[in-house]
């Protein structure tokens, strides 16, 4: 270890002066002793040896200290019942040979070179670099050793963090030029500074280090040499964070969520408290900014709003567990109940969400376990245990069909068990980069099935190639909206127009300025039993082709004069019938639906389509029913009998039964 240790120190070209009062850590010309405050109570042993010079003898105090300091508690870590997933493990023992998990959708994992190469790009998406700095591997690392004791995971987490040091400096391009390097050579390492020292991954490093080091602090390979090199790397990490906050999102909150949490557990700098109070200070404010009234967050993406959810509740479990918890005022606790109010109402029956932006399909059980997290956070809220006991505990909401005005989300619900048809329609505000341009697109869910899934994102990021792919699950095309001439929407700034829950109908009108010239209404009409009817009308002096698009879920379907309907042999299907007020085609098109990172699945996909000239509007109304049992697979809609900028009547029958649909607008 002595070897491994005077290796980094010469590699990058540290000093070692007496005692090794001089051992620098690249881009840091302060020792460790001028971060650390030495007049904090138990470290009396620690100051004295500073002010000898005996900066060794300081090392060796400092490392007794903190294995025999009172513990700081790290909330969500559990040291008497610390476990290791079969996943974990894999993780920690490919790290071992140089394979690093760097991102779940590349797996398995690849081959990062003997002398590890932290720049290796084998394909060029951006998160398969950036992921790679986030180091996944190290808590498996400190788990395997913790329960194992065996010594080569420590060994391996030492030379992986001490070789990600030397490799990735953070003035690495100050040095470059100061030694009048090329103009290729400084432009490789601007861009190895853009993926390594990214705030975000940043952050990420800075809290897992907390978890690292509680759990491998007690390794006799944890020497006071390393931890000279550890601490004053994490503070570097702080200070870099503290002074390059990421704008907005949830990149922010993570931050912020992870200063407080390095404030917290490292009293002993100099600089923790205002560390943590920089992350109290965002985190209230953002609160305000990010959420909107309804509970939603504002990148309009389930997985970022159970993101800035669990972020929130981190940093209050860490405050509380710490004695700190009145930094954060009521309104706070509030606003993130509502949150989770939200959530459980974007469910599914069966537990699964919708896709809707850059959402994935999430992990039933991992949601089951955050619900049972929230529910200790809100004890008299009943539903939560409801909903993480798959309602055998807690109790059922008393409603149905619910509208989130503000965020843009509207709930078409007619129960909350396996029987339950539920539409989720997302036509809301601008959002940021996790939204995607599909104002009015809905998800469609039905016993067992959701019919009209949301096509996902597939990638986020990177080359030529991973933007292509990504772009092409942008598409407004392949959500289930209105275009004109298969465009992409020009805005995305949805207006609730009415909302009506009564009578054994839920009726939802909004509105889009999809184009320029282009308006887009569109009317559902959810019955009790299932059945929504969809009225689009698309107006303006915008001409060219007006598509209404469906995109289904995997399966086989047929197409005839009817319409078209869903053929599993197990489980629900449905019928869907458009009737348009001009000639309409039905044209097939390309579907592909990802529920994972890289992950896609074909599925069928058509249009609706129909010509508009620039004196006309045009309206297409569409009905989807499940089929029962006694169905005749009939579907009739009668031409509107009343239609104006502020009214809409029309009818339909399904298998008999006649709907009288329609609205008026004040």
């Amino acid at each position: 270890m002595k070897k491994l240790l005077f290796s980094l120190v010469a590699l990058l070209g540290l000093s070692w002066g007496a005692a090794a009062a001089e051992w620098r850590v690249a881009g840091d010309e302060k020792s460790l002793y001028d971060l650390l405050n030495l007049d904090y109570p138990g470290l009396k042993a620690v100051k004295k040896a500073v002010a000898k010079g005996d900066i060794a003898t300081a090392d060796q105090e400092l490392l007794k200290y903190f294995r025999n300091r009172k513990k700081v508690s790290i909330y969500g870590l559990d040291m008497e019942n610390i476990t290791l997933s079969q996943e974990e493990q894999m993780m920690a023992d490919q790290s071992l040979e140089h394979k690093f998990y760097a991102h779940k959708g590349y797996q398995p994992s690849y081959f990062y070179g003997d002398d590890i190469d932290w720049r290796y790009w084998p394909v060029k998406d951006n998160e398969l670099r950036w992921q790679l700095h986030r180091h996944y591997w190290f808590i498996p690392l400190a788990k395997a050793y913790h329960l194992t004791r065996d010594e080569k995971y420590v060994d391996a987490w030492i030379e992986h963090y001490t070789d990600w040091i030397a490799k990735n400096p953070i003035d690495g391009v100050e040095r470059l030029k100061a030694d009048g390097a090329s103009a290729e050579e400084i432009a490789a390492e601007k861009e190895n500074f853009r993926f390594a020292w990214r705030p975000m991954e940043a952050g990420r490093r800075l809290q897992d280090q907390l978890t690292e080091f509680e759990l491998m602090i007690s390794s006799p390979r944890f020497t006071a040499d390393f931890l000279n090199l550890f601490l004053r790397m994490f503070h570097q990490h702080a200070d870099y964070v503290l002074h390059r906050y990421s704008e907005k999102g949830n990149h922010l909150l993570f931050e912020a969520q992870r200063m407080l949490f390095a404030g917290i557990y490292f009293p002993e700098f100099r600089d923790a408290r205002a560390w943590r109070e920089s992350g109290i200070e965002i985190l209230n404010r953002e609160i305000g900014v990010q959420v909107y009234p309804d509970g939603m967050q504002f990148e309009l993406d389930f997985g970022y709003h159970i993101a800035a959810i669990d972020i929130f509740l981190k940093a209050l479990g860490m405050a509380h567990v710490n004695g700190m918890e009145k930094e954060f005022p009521a309104s706070y606790i509030s606003t993130v109940e509502k949150m989770t109010i939200v959530t459980y109402n974007l469910l599914f029956p069966d537990n699964t969400n919708p896709m809707f932006g850059d959402t994935k399909q999430h992990n039933r059980s991992t949601l089951k376990r955050q619900f049972a997290a929230w529910s200790k956070v809100f004890p008299a809220n009943s539903q939560l245990p409801w909903v993480a006991s798959d309602k055998k505990e807690g109790v059922m909401p008393y409603y149905t069909s619910q509208a989130f005005e503000n965020s843009g989300f509207y709930v078409l619900r007619n129960g909350w068990d396996k029987n339950a048809t539920v539409a989720i329609v997302k036509a809301g505000p601008p959002a940021f980069w996790h939204n995607q341009p599909d104002n009015g697109t809905f998800e469609y869910w039905h016993r067992d099935r959701n019919f009209f899934p949301d096509s996902g994102s597939y990638v986020y990021g990177g080359d030529e190639e991973v933007l292509q792919q990504r772009n092409w699950f942008r598409q407004t095309r392949v959500h289930n909206t209105l275009t004109l001439d298969n465009r992409n929407l020009e805005k995305t700034e949805s207006k609730l127009l009415l909302w009506k829950d009564k009578g054994g109908q839920t009726v939802c009108v909004t509105e889009n300025p999809s184009y320029k010239g282009l308006t887009h209404r569109r009317a559902m009409f959810f019955m009790e039993n299932g059945v929504l009817v969809i009225a689009d009308q698309a107006s303006g002096p915008a001409e060219g082709t007006i598509g209404v698009h469906f995109n289904l879920c995997p399966g086989e379907v047929r197409y005839d004069e009817s319409g078209l309907r869903t053929l599993f042999e197990k489980g629900s299907n449905i019928r869907i019938r458009t009737l348009c007020d001009a000639p309409m085609t039905i044209t097939p098109e390309e579907g592909w639906v990802s529920k994972a990172y890289r992950k896609k699945e074909k599925r069928p996909a058509y249009a609706a389509e129909a010509r508009k000239a620039t004196d006309e509007s045009r309206l297409f109304i569409t009905v989807i029913a499940p089929v029962a049992k006694d169905t005749t697979d009939k579907i009739e809609i009668a031409a509107p009998q009343q239609i104006t900028d502020r009214s809409l009547h029309f009818t339909v029958n399904v298998d008999g039964q006649k709907y009288e649909l329609g609205y008026d607008l004040e």
